[in-house]
């Protein structure tokens, strides 16, 4: 947002003052409005002082649900875009998000499409969301189409948030385990080495075992450190290579249990966009087209890109789908079925809603079957490290009883 001076008279006399505003234009509209005629207004050149500070450029996702209702309810009361987005601006709980809106304010004051000021947002606003609102404009359907997002983007958040529970529950009780096993092999163990040594005598095979593990923590903590670091940077780096990444979301999708609620959450992520686009009368090539960029999964947007290609030769949108091992037949056949019966949007938004569902149940099954297994395993670490210790200490006290 800019700062302008500006000089002009109303009942008193001459005035000065200073304003913030997204443009000239909105800058002498909010003067005016205080009762002020302009005689000259500019822009003061932004400095270190005057600038503003933003610590990030991301919006929680729930902000944006709770923005888009609000939207969809003004504009079914009647206010007008420009109104909406300016009260919304300053009712949001996001800086973030109000910066930004204040900007599109800005941009919509000086003739701009919703969409394209929306547009100049991209961190904020996915492709997605732009192109279901352009959607929403052509169609005169701006009011549902924003319902029908907030909607679609609450879902996705939910089902996200299931993935992600399940999946950190199992790295955090690892994360416990691996700390205690640490403390115990780096701080615990040591100081019971010089009372063995000092005994004498063969050790049992799991305390020599322990030892060692504990010696080797010890003397090359740094390079294991070190080896998870690379270990990390190098996932990632695979991660970005367009060639890697297919055979990374492969080996996803391969995994036992993980592999199986992760592509779920595919589907049902895949599915409820193109229904939303479609619901929205997005063209179904454009929306296939976007689809294969957000599903998040090189394997899945393959099949997703044969799709589309298939439909431009005038052929089943199933087709390539239901010839892939990643989309159970239900997903085909529910397809089929909405090109038949002309209704695609409806069958994609009940497999859609049936895949969150089975997302939810498979979630918490593992976490279920995880939650004892966890148990079990880390008392099984603690279990052995104690009895590598436990074990030669009843020998040196038999020892000194007998003497």
């Amino acid at each position: 947002m800019a700062r302008f001076k500006y000089k002009g008279r109303n009942r008193q006399g001459i005035v000065t003052g200073k304003i913030n505003a997204n443009s000239r234009r909105e800058a002498m509209e909010k003067v005016n409005y205080e009762g002020v005629r302009i005689i000259d207004i500019e822009e003061i050149p932004e400095s270190f002082l005057t600038k503003d500070i933003s610590l990030g450029g991301s919006v929680k996702l729930h902000h944006i649900v709770v923005f888009l209702r609000q939207f969809s309810t003004l504009l079914k009361a009647g206010v007008t875009v420009v109104e909406a987005i300016r009260i919304l601006s300053a009712q949001t709980d996001s800086k973030m998000l109000s910066k930004v809106l204040k900007q599109v304010e800005g941009e919509l004051r000086e003739g701009q499409p919703l969409s394209d000021a929306f547009g100049k947002h991209p961190k904020i606003f996915d492709s997605l969301f732009i192109n279901l609102v352009k959607a929403g404009e052509i169609s005169g359907t701006l009011d549902e189409t924003l319902e029908r997002l907030g909607e679609h983007y609450e879902k996705q958040h939910r089902t996200r948030q299931k993935v992600i529970s399940a999946l950190s529950y199992p790295l955090v009780v690892g994360c416990i385990a691996l700390g205690v096993v640490t403390f115990l092999l780096i701080a615990v163990v040591p100081t019971f080495v010089s009372m063995f040594d000092g005994v004498g005598g063969e050790l049992p095979g799991i305390t020599k075992f322990v030892l060692n593990v504990s010696n080797f923590a010890k003397d090359f903590w740094y390079i294991i450190f070190l080896f998870i670091i690379l270990f990390i940077l190098g996932i990632l780096a695979l991660n970005k290579n367009k060639k890697t990444k297919y055979y990374m979301d492969l080996i996803v999708l391969k995994i036992p249990v993980i592999g199986m609620i992760m592509q779920k959450a595919i589907i049902a992520r895949m599915t409820r966009t193109l229904s939303s686009m479609l619901a929205s009368s997005v063209p179904i090539l454009q929306a296939l087209s976007l689809v294969e960029k957000v599903v998040g999964n090189n394997v899945m947007a393959d099949v997703i890109r044969n799709s589309r290609v298939s439909l431009e030769e005038g052929k089943s949108l199933a087709g390539p789908i239901e010839q892939h091992w990643a989309f159970p037949p239900l997903v085909s056949q529910m397809i089929v079925i909405g090109e038949e019966s002309g209704s695609l949007d409806e069958m994609l938004a009940k497999v859609a809603d049936f895949y969150e569902h089975e997302v939810d149940a498979a979630t918490d099954r593992m976490k279920a079957l995880l939650e004892p297994l966890m148990i079990v395993v880390l008392a099984g670490l603690v279990g052995i490290i104690v009895t590598a210790i436990v074990i030669p200490m009843f020998e040196i006290f038999d020892n000194i009883q007998n003497y």
